[in-house]
């Protein structure tokens, strides 16, 4: 098993199987780098699901789907070296970078067949206390489709930048995203949806448990290996006690069909060794995993 758990495994999300028709919009990602691409990717999975825990109407959920691929699609007008800076961006080069709403709006505006969609890449950074952009929106004004949108592009972009190999630890980041709920002391809202947080947690807590269970079915794989070696060693441990050259020869014929692949006499307890300590860490990370669904269920907004 990857030591590595994609959080975007397409056995892991549920995502529409988008008809011919909507393959144009899609397409248009092409002209994205591979990050932006990802991660725009990434949103719309979130926002697919996120729509699924809204009981939003199966219509509407196609088209902010939709709109979440195409949230960021602004950001090829971006000039590269603000794009991918890797610190943090200057005053100058963050109203460059902000300008890819309204550049990803008038892309959409100008065709067609992406008109429909245009309100994701506009309204994707407004907040509902009025202090996003472009326009400063407040709550009543910003489409309901922006407000999910935001929160899963501000989750993914968390996930991302941490570089999480697993769900351990995936509490912190929510607990971000519960701090941009809170009202702030000039506005009645914080900047995110509060239900749309807590669909949210539903889809990371649908996400650890999809985890556990690949988890768990490695562990699995592991018990049958372990129970191998443990018959090997038991079968050398009377080869060695044997006294008769016949008996040692039968127990040593029973080791050979138990050995796989580039296992000998000589190599199989350092292999056997191995086979623990993966057991071991995977036993953890399902200990750790159930843990973080406990913090989660913990969590308010």
């Amino acid at each position: 098993m990857n030591n590595e758990f994609d959080f975007y495994d397409k056995t892991n999300l549920k995502s529409y199987n988008l008809n011919e028709s909507m393959r144009y919009q899609l397409n248009m990602l092409d002209r994205l780098d591979v990050f932006t691409r990802k991660h725009c990717e990434n949103v719309a999975s979130l926002t697919c699901r996120l729509c699924e825990y809204l009981h939003c109407h199966k219509s509407f959920t196609q088209y902010c789907t939709i709109c979440a691929y195409l949230h960021d699609i602004g950001k090829q007008f971006i000039p590269p070296e603000v794009l991918q800076k890797p610190g943090k961006l200057t005053e100058e080069e963050y109203r460059i970078m902000k300008n890819h709403t309204t550049l990803g709006y008038n892309l959409c505006m100008k065709d067609l067949k992406l008109r429909p969609y245009s309100a994701g890449a506009l309204y994707h950074h407004e907040a509902l206390n009025g202090s996003g952009y472009p326009q400063g929106l407040s709550k009543k004004d910003i489409p309901y489709e922006a407000q999910i949108i935001r929160v899963a592009d501000e989750y993914d972009a968390i996930v991302s930048k941490r570089q999480y190999k697993s769900h351990i630890g995936i509490s912190d980041t929510l607990k971000i995203l519960i701090e941009n709920t809170q009202p702030t002391k000039n506005a009645k809202f914080g900047k995110n949806n509060p239900t749309i947080v807590k669909c949210l947690f539903k889809v990371v807590i649908d996400d650890i448990e999809y985890e556990i269970y690949c988890t768990q079915q490695y562990v699995d794989e592991l018990q049958s290996e372990l129970k191998r070696f443990k018959q090997i060693n038991k079968y050398k441990e009377k080869m060695d006690q044997a006294k008769k050259e016949k008996d040692k020869n039968y127990y040593l014929e029973g080791i050979k069909m138990l050995l796989k692949n580039n296992e000998t006499l000589e190599n199989y307890l350092l292999r056997y060794e191995e086979y623990k300590k993966a057991y071991a860490t995977r036993k953890a990370i399902i200990d750790n995993l159930y843990q973080e669904i406990k913090i989660i269920k913990k969590l308010k907004i």
